[in-house]
This record gives structure tokens, sequence and C-alpha cells, in this order.
């Protein structure tokens, strides 16, 4: 079931993603070579705390850390430790969710760590303009299909994979609720886009196959070729007439011109 917020719990939504914001870029300014997937799960921990917040990742489905952090080919769900030690030339995306007040946030980033090939800063380049292609077409009355077809056309007609096996969601007072926001697909297919409606769109993108099979720890998901991959999201509400607001974004994404 889609359920539809009112102006008073997407105001609520909309604080918990601006605090999810500042922590994301305080973690992206930390990232350096040397430092541990560990020390940016703690300092996530202990900035969301602080701000009275949830970190809701932190025992979801038995998820053992408050924040997914994933390298080079991993795609989603790493679990940090202090045995990853982050290296110039990687890639690392942060997927970070958080809870205030009841209300629940969700945004990536995927950010270099130190210098970078060519081919990685097209790839995080290449998946974010997927996001914003996305996001443009979530308008009232298009299709879920619609998200899904602009991203799936944009990274495979500069060479990259688009992962099949996970998608977008929605997202309220639970992390995860309808509908699925798949990254392919068809335009005009899918529920129809309704004011109040609010979703994760999250474009998963590989450098190489978009076949992705999970590691023995139950969690980590990587890519069947050991490309790279990057992820990029923000939490979205429908409105009932212009482009949506990006609750995740301090400026809801006003005025963003089509990539």
């Amino acid at each position: 079931m889609i359920i539809i917020k009112n102006p008073e719990q997407i105001a609520l939504m909309r604080s918990a993603g601006h605090l999810l914001y500042d922590v994301l870029q305080y973690l992206a300014s930390q990232v350096s070579p040397g430092i541990t997937t560990e020390d940016i799960n703690r300092m996530a921990d202990e900035m969301i705390r602080k701000n009275g917040a949830i970190p809701t990742e932190l025992g979801y489905a038995g998820y053992p850390k408050s924040i997914c952090l994933s390298v080079d080919d991993e795609v989603v769900h790493g679990i940090p430790s202090p045995n990853v030690v982050l290296q110039e030339g990687q890639i690392i995306s942060m997927d970070l969710t958080l809870s205030l007040n009841g209300w629940q946030s969700d945004s990536c980033l995927t950010v270099p760590v130190g210098e970078i090939s060519q081919k990685k800063k097209e790839l995080l380049r290449i998946t974010e303009e997927c996001f914003w292609k996305g996001w443009h077409q979530a308008l009232s009355g298009n299709r879920i299909g619609d998200i899904s077809a602009a991203v799936q056309k944009h990274a495979e007609s500069h060479g990259f994979g688009v992962v099949r096996d996970l998608t977008g969601h929605g997202i309220g007072r639970e992390m995860h609720e309808d509908p699925s926001v798949p990254n392919f697909g068809a335009p005009g297919h899918g529920p129809r886009l309704k004011p109040g409606m609010t979703i994760c769109i999250e474009p998963m993108i590989t450098a190489g196959t978009w076949r992705v099979h999970e590691l023995a720890d139950g969690w980590t998901v990587v890519t069947n070729d050991h490309q790279p991959a990057s992820h990029y999201e923000h939490t979205v509400v429908i409105r009932p007439d212009g482009e949506p607001e990006i609750l995740s974004l301090p400026d809801g994404g006003k005025g963003r011109e089509l990539l």
C-alpha cells in the first residue's frame, strides 16, 4: 500500500532530510586515504545521535552497523570494519538512513578517495546525472516507469550497467515502503505518481556488467565482474504541480536544470 503524506508529515521528513544531508556532507569531507570504514561508521553514529536522531540501519534485519559503506566493486550494504582501510584511487558509497521524530530520510553519496581514475570520475558523474534524469520524471500524473526508463536510458547510453536486483523504494515512518522504484524499465508502466508520495530514487550504476551477487556475510552486494559501482540517492516528495522536492537537499532541488 502506498501511503500519502500530509504537509505536516512532509515537514517532519524535510527536517530529517536536512539533518541527513549535513551528516553525509561531513562524512564526505572526512574521506581520505588511511581512514577505516569503521571510523566513518563511528562518526556517522555519533553525529546522528548528537542531533536527536536514530541511525535506522543499525539492527535493521540484523544489520550490525549504523551506515552502509561500499568500496569499489561493492554496490551496496558493505559492512564497516576496522580492517577496511581506504586506499588512494578507490571510491566509496555512503548509504545512510536516519529517523528524526519518527520520520525517515534516506540518501547516498559516492565519493572519491584521493585522486581517482578518469573512468571512475565518469562513473560518478553519470550516476548522479541518472538521478537527475529520474527526478525530472517524478511528476504528478507520471508513472514509476517514467523514472526507471530515464535512469536506464542515460546510464546505458554512456556504456554503463544498471543493476536490476536492487531498487529504490517508498519511505515515510518506515525506511522501506511501497512502491518499489526500479532503475530500469519502460515508460508509462507502474504505479501512477500522486502528490504526497515520498520515494527514494537511487541509481546503482556499474562500470561493467549489471549482474551482481551477495557475499558470504549475507549483506555486501558486489558486481560479478568486480568492476566498480556507484550509488546516488535522495528522498523525494511528489508535488501537486511542478518539479518534485528533494527532502534530503537543503534547497529541495529547486530550479535544477535538465542535464
